[in-house]
């Protein structure tokens, strides 16, 4: 969950603090329970760290400036042992006269047992955290073997779960090690200076040039270059890769905030994420789609693994691959997938979608799946991550990079990325149940000015949530495709206005829900199409009618022209007419703005909202 930064650069330059501190704000979505840095200065290693926001560092070190320095590493962190506390704060520090520091992402599920070890041993500690107990042992690791490199790989060889580690040590003070098992760490490649971080936009503004590192290998940058290794010592030359967005893509771009910013991007995310997915006769070609064409045409059952946001997408999903391939769909929560025994085979389809290709809970999910013989398609939009490099293929959204913690663009990208599969699967199984996947995808790459007309009608939503700043619960009502959308809508405003917010599929609304409408209750719903299937447009209408009969203040998301709402509306808000299951890239969209607008009137931080991270890469 952690940011994690290293720097090393030539001896004259003395960038370290700049380049860490940049690379920790671009990185604070990860974790902003505190934040630190360590220095390795002529005089040895020189560190700050404090509890709270990565303001707090800066104030700290305006107040008591340190050297400059040619090598640094940087943390913000999402707190996992221990509180968020000055103490507990990274980095930790070893040895004689602290001349190791160390920052660490991810749990060190052994650490107890090392600690008791280290406590025999005389060894004192000042936190209540698993990384100090590493940077002990790769100090003793240090003092054996007087190399940063072979102390790693001592130590990494000792510890058990999901970790990144860098370090530092004033004995090589052009060298920072880092070292990866089940938890993200690329590399940084400049020109006389290198760079480490737990994604790239802790480097963007520096380099475009990177390299992906696998599982359980330990790199080490200097200014001249860098060296990888796998856990047993073998050498990696790794894989080089370009990045194709540069550091405005993570700014606010003149919004007031990065999720404003990424709800006004997502025309260009769906966009991006359709193109070069046809070839000129308009078929389907997914080049990322590794898995042979005969396996896909023998599978007989698709599940679909992910958390949060992402598996509200994978619920929309199952609605439109079931109806393009007739293809059983499943959607399970990653963190419930491997514990349920759940029956998969070698004709199974196991797609999971994560947005950062870090997530804990899905990547055990895909390993597990893998054991069970099952073929695995990552939904992805994080070039490099683990997910994707463990799956059998993938699929990368191209929504650009996400800062906000609460994911909008990212959603209706991995929303895009899943029709698209879909209708490759229907393509290959020569099936096509309504129209083709060719005019499907063409009516897909109208979406976005569809969205935009969305984005752009929305003055009327945000003044309906500043009026409701003071709510304390609201109520999401949909059905078919309309239902995740619903409790999507709720869990945007879970997260950010910190108030009760619940999703119900309307047909419920009689099996108890109802009890909950009172005078005044405001209730959210997303209408079908006057053109879906089943009468249930007509449905939803008289859900509407039922709920507004006991007092509820009624705010409808309903297809342009229909007017069968009105009459049982306080609110109408208008979305451009389109196919009933492509509908979710449209009705989400208000939703996600009224929870950014209330949230805003709250005076609350829309950003980095309480207690939560951006990628959570613990189970």
């Amino acid at each position: 969950m952690c940011g994690i930064v290293g720097y090393v650069g030539p001896e004259t330059s003395g960038r370290a603090l700049e380049v860490v501190m940049e690379g920790l704000g671009r990185l604070e979505y990860r974790g902003y329970d505190s934040a630190g840095l360590a220095l390795v200065t002529a005089d040895g290693i020189a560190s700050e760290k404090r509890a709270g926001k990565l303001s707090n560092l800066k104030e700290a070190l305006e107040a008591s400036p340190v050297p400059e320095a040619p090598t640094a590493i940087g943390h913000t962190r999402w707190a996992t042992h221990g509180g968020p506390t000055d103490a507990n704060a990274h980095p930790h520090r070893a040895g004689g006269d602290g001349r190791l520091a160390l920052v660490h992402n991810g749990i060190i599920e052994n650490f107890h047992a090392l600690k008791e070890r280290l406590l025999a041993e005389g060894v004192a500690f000042t936190s209540e955290t698993d990384t100090e107990v590493v940077a002990h042992l790769l100090s003793q690791a240090f003092d054996r073997t007087s190399d940063l490199t072979g102390a790693m790989q001592e130590v990494v060889n000792e510890l058990h779960g999901a970790f990144t580690l860098l370090a530092v040590h004033a004995d090589e003070p052009h060298t920072v090690v880092g070292a990866r098992r089940n938890s993200p760490l690329v590399v940084g490649l400049g020109e006389g200076e290198n760079y480490l971080g737990s994604d790239v936009a802790a480097f963007i503004g520096h380099t475009r040039h990177a390299l992906e590192l696998g599982q359980d290998q330990i790199v080490t940058i200097t200014p001249e270059g860098y060296h990888v290794i796998d856990f047993d010592g073998t050498p990696s030359d790794g894989k080089a890769y370009e990045v194709t967005w540069d550091a405005a893509a993570a700014e606010k771009g003149g919004y007031a905030t990065y999720m404003e910013k990424e709800i006004h991007e997502q025309p260009h995310a769906v966009a991006d994420t359709l193109l070069g997915r046809t070839d000129a006769s308009g078929r389907l070609v997914l080049d990322e789609m590794v898995i042979s064409e005969d396996d896909l045409r023998t599978i007989t059952k698709i599940v679909i693994v992910a958390c949060g946001t992402a598996s509200y997408a994978g619920m929309v999903a199952k609605y439109a691959i079931e109806r393009w391939t007739r293809v059983p769909v499943e959607v399970e929560l990653a963190h419930e997938f491997r514990y349920r025994d759940p029956v998969v085979d070698t004709r199974t389809l196991v797609v999971s979608i994560s947005q950062s290709g870090e997530t804990m809970d899905t990547l055990m999910a895909v390993r597990h799946a893998k054991e069970l013989g099952a073929k695995t398609v990552s939904i992805c939009n994080t070039h490099g991550s683990t997910i994707p490099r463990e799956s059998d293929a993938v699929l990368y959204t191209h929504a650009g990079p996400e800062i906000a913690v609460a994911s909008t663009k990212a959603f209706l990208a991995q929303i895009t990325a899943s029709y698209v599969l879909g209708l490759y699967l229907a393509q290959l199984r020569g099936e096509t149940y309504g129209r083709s996947p060719a005019e499907i995808m063409a009516e897909l790459h109208g979406v976005p000015d569809k969205i935009q007309q969305v984005l752009d009608g929305m003055n009327r939503v945000k003044e309906i949530a500043s009026f409701m700043a003071d709510t304390r619960s609201v109520l999401f009502l949909g059905r078919h495709v309309g239902y995740p959308v619903a409790m999507e809508g709720a869990l945007k405003l879970k997260e950010l206005a910190y108030i009760h917010a619940e999703g119900f599929a309307a047909g419920e609304l009689k099996h108890g829900p109802i009890a909950l409408i009172e005078p005044g209750q405001p209730v959210f719903v997303v209408v079908p199409s006057p053109d879906s299937e089943h009468g249930l447009h007509g449905k939803v209408v008289s859900n509407i009618q039922e709920i507004r009969a006991r007092g509820a203040r009624t705010i409808v998301i309903a297809e342009e022209g229909d007017q069968d709402v009105v009459p049982f509306a306080d609110e109408v808000i208008r979305v451009p007419r389109t196919s009933p299951l492509l509908a979710p890239l449209l009705t989400v969209v208000p939703l996600q703005v009224f929870a950014l607008q209330l949230s805003t009137a709250k005076g609350l931080d829309v950003d980095q909202p309480r207690n939560l991270a951006k990628s959570v890469t613990v189970e």
